[in-house]
């Protein structure tokens, strides 16, 4: 068994899987049956979030240094899965938490230490009111005000739509404090809306939603609501930066939503392939099932490279996590999104009923996991954020910019994680992206690899298809760093495509550096190697051509084993491959 298998992220998940047990008995807490009541009610799930907070898991968002639990951001993110994996209506709602990132970011001591508090023994919950009615993803147009008073603050605006706006007893406002200072107008705000005066503040009504329908999404009206001095979080004018700080966090932890719903999106419809005959043959069976199957099997391995990658990146280069966050919020939720919409195909008519095949499970997954690419900046804020630093990035790799401690520390999941120092982030990356920068380091070491329990001919075929990866990011970075800066937010469709290309380099890169720098630590079906090809395959097929490493057209049939395996031993569609109940 490979050690990063018996790390705390297994572990967390293993422990969460046995509380909750099998999500298709109705019995159990996040089950499908109670997925499928709060869905069709429309009734925020008051029970399964007093049930986790009664496990304590609210102490896994607070840090060690408070009281708390929370050790790495991938162990946090494992729980975020397995909770996803029943439902994203509980699991969405109870991670609200994530967004006390911003207090131990910015906050004092005795703010933290409050908040601590807030969540470990008062069980609390949070919203964050960012966005406005009239300029949602626009920060900057901001019209709620925040205007100094003696001893404080006067609150006046509107903030919508929000989740957990009405449940949730603690708001991250976000406002203007100074119309003339730009990016430096806007101020954070921790507010209690217990201490509110209730004349001077209002929630606006519950807002019907396609998917996560038993949510609190509503809005929050202030009307010149004195707040205290002490509600401030950091320095004035500081509000903007502090909040894209937040969102590198929380983007990044996104992606175990859809992680998580992927995972039983592909469970449900093996077990439909696995039920069902059609012309005297099991649907598993007939070959195009079963590469769609497969197709989803590598899918869902590839987003958990980048999403762990990612996660580890902001305990070792922090620095970096700008990109690192905008290319996992954008490549996971959206890969996801396509996966789901692929297997629709093979329950077919199953797919939309609400209630026919294991409690309508796959059609409310295709909703909820819509929503996960809006939130915290929706795909086109993530893909503008990473072509504000393209040409910068393409520019650092040319000068030969490498490190191979970090590959290491970053893509070996068996290594300790260091405390996280948010101080350390920053807005743009300073570091460049190492996922990119030094693929020609693990080439190296890739060309040294002897035969470490893999087959030969798959070594070729990975050595063989890496030398691809390498040439493609060659070739983009020497194109785009010549190109020619777009300013403000009417960036080219090709900047946009260009972004988007990329993300699957990062996502290929990550795959390829993940898979060499564990090799020959077991052999495992991910330590072989024999999904890494079809993995690079299906990322850069567009640019392979006629070669040998083509996208197969047929199932692999190791791959469809493997899979097969894992859904009838119970084991997750993830690289550590960790027990569920």
């Amino acid at each position: 068994m490979p050690r990063f298998e018996t790390s705390a992220r297994r572990r967390l998940a293993e422990f969460a899987e046995d509380l909750l047990k099998d999500p298709r008995d109705a019995e159990n807490p996040l089950s499908f049956a109670y997925a499928s009541k709060i869905d069709e009610s429309e009734r925020f799930p008051k029970e399964a979030i007093a049930w986790l907070y009664e496990q304590g898991f609210g102490r896994q968002f607070v840090p060690e240094q408070l009281g708390g639990s929370f050790k790495s951001f991938p162990v946090l993110a494992e729980l975020i899965r397995t909770l996803s994996r029943r439902d994203l209506t509980s699991s969405i709602s109870f991670s609200t938490l994530f967004w006390s990132f911003l207090t131990w970011i910015a906050g004092t001591d005795e703010q933290k230490r409050w908040l601590a508090d807030y969540i470990m023994r008062q069980n609390g919950a949070m919203c964050l009111a960012y966005s406005e009615k009239h300029h949602g993803s626009d920060l900057l147009a901001s019209e709620t005000s925040a205007s100094r008073i003696p001893g404080g603050f006067e609150i006046t605006g509107e903030k919508w739509p929000i989740n957990r706006a009405t449940i949730g007893e603690l708001c991250f406002l976000l406002a203007t404090t100074d119309p003339s200072a730009g990016p430096r107008g806007l101020s954070l705000f921790m507010i209690d809306k217990r201490r509110l005066n209730a004349k001077e503040f209002s929630n606006l009504p519950k807002v019907p939603t396609l998917g996560i329908r038993g949510s609190d999404i509503s809005g929050l009206r202030f009307e010149r609501c004195r707040i205290d001095a002490d509600n401030l979080l950091g320095e004035i004018g500081m509000g903007l930066e502090i909040g894209l700080k937040g969102f590198q966090i929380t983007r990044a932890l996104c992606a175990a939503f859809s992680l998580g719903a992927g995972d039983t999106a592909l469970r449900t419809t093996v077990e439909f392939a696995l039920g069902r005959r059609l012309y005297n043959e099991r649907v598993v069976d007939m070959p195009h099932a079963s590469l769609v199957l497969t197709n989803a099997f590598l899918d869902l391995l590839i987003c958990d490279c980048v999403a762990v990658s990612c996660l580890r990146a902001f305990h070792l280069v922090p620095e970096q996590a700008s990109i690192w966050s905008a290319v996992a919020k954008y490549f996971v939720p959206t890969t996801i999104e396509r996966m789901i919409g692929d297997l629709s195909v093979i329950l077919s008519a199953r797919y939309y009923m609400r209630e026919e095949h294991e409690w309508g499970v796959f059609q409310r997954i295709q909703r909820d996991c819509s929503i996960v690419s809006v939130f915290d900046g929706n795909t086109v804020v993530n893909l503008h954020n990473i072509i504000l630093q393209l040409r910068t990035l393409a520019r650092r790799r040319q000068k030969g910019a490498d490190d191979l401690d970090v590959l290491k520390r970053v893509f070996d999941y068996h290594g300790p994680l260091p405390r996280f120092e948010p101080g350390r982030l920053s807005l743009v990356s300073t570091k460049g992206n190492s996922a990119l920068d030094c693929i020609e380091t693990t080439l190296q070491h890739l060309e040294m690899t002897g035969d470490a329990g893999i087959d030969h001919k798959e070594l070729n075929r990975i050595r063989s298809i890496a030398n691809v990866l390498r040439e493609e990011i060659e070739e983009y970075q020497a194109e785009f760093s010549q190109s020619e800066f777009e300013h403000g937010h009417l960036q080219s469709a090709k900047a946009f495509q260009s972004a988007k290309r990329y993300c699957e380099l990062h996502a290929a890169a990550a795959c390829l550096h993940t898979w060499v720098w564990q090799t020959g630590t077991d052999r495992s079906f991910f330590s072989e190697g024999r999904w890494l090809v079809p993995a690079l395959a299906r990322i850069l097929s567009a640019h392979l051509g006629q070669s040998e490493i083509n996208t197969a057209q047929e199932p692999d049939a190791s791959l469809l084993a493997e899979l097969l395996r894992r859904h009838r031993e119970k084991e997750a569609f993830s690289i550590s491959a960790s027990a569920l109940a």
